[in-house]
């Protein structure tokens, strides 16, 4: 298990490989990678914060959770901070598991608690001004189906 929570950027595909190769006994590994999203048409960029210490221990008892619940061999978060541009990934979810089934199952789990749940605050900026993210009932939906 390993969760990261940085301000740099990451390479998917360089973690999806070394993620790969420490699950070498998993029947199946599943990621999903997240990007910064221009909805309106006018981000300039998005700056997000979080408390360290506090995030970390939050989404490793998520990721335990997941871990025990899925039946996982392994699973990483990653999860970017700090001023981010349209586009760029802002988190990667990998898990590896014997099945595909609960691979599949427990990434979903955990991309649901992470856009609803980790604790992380949204602010995106445009050239009109700067805007918290609020929380959207799609997402709450999502979560409670776990």
């Amino acid at each position: 298990m390993s969760v990261r929570v940085q301000p740099e950027p990451f390479d998917a595909g360089a973690e999806l490989n070394a993620f790969a190769a420490r699950a070498s006994g998993a029947g199946a590994v599943v990621t999903f990678t997240g990007l910064v999203r221009d909805i309106s048409g006018g981000l300039a960029h998005m700056e997000i914060e979080h408390y360290p210490g506090m995030t970390e221990r939050a989404i490793s008892s998520i990721v335990a959770e997941a871990t025990e619940r899925f039946g996982l061999d392994a699973a990483l978060v990653i999860h970017r901070h700090g001023r981010l541009a349209p586009a760029e990934p802002i988190m990667m979810v990998a898990t590896a598991a014997r099945h595909r089934g609960s691979a599949f199952e427990a990434a979903v789990f955990l991309m649901d608690y992470l856009k609803s749940r980790a604790p992380f605050w949204k602010k995106e900026v445009t050239a009109d001004g700067a805007e918290w993210v609020a929380a959207r009932d799609e997402d709450e939906a999502a979560l409670s189906r776990w």
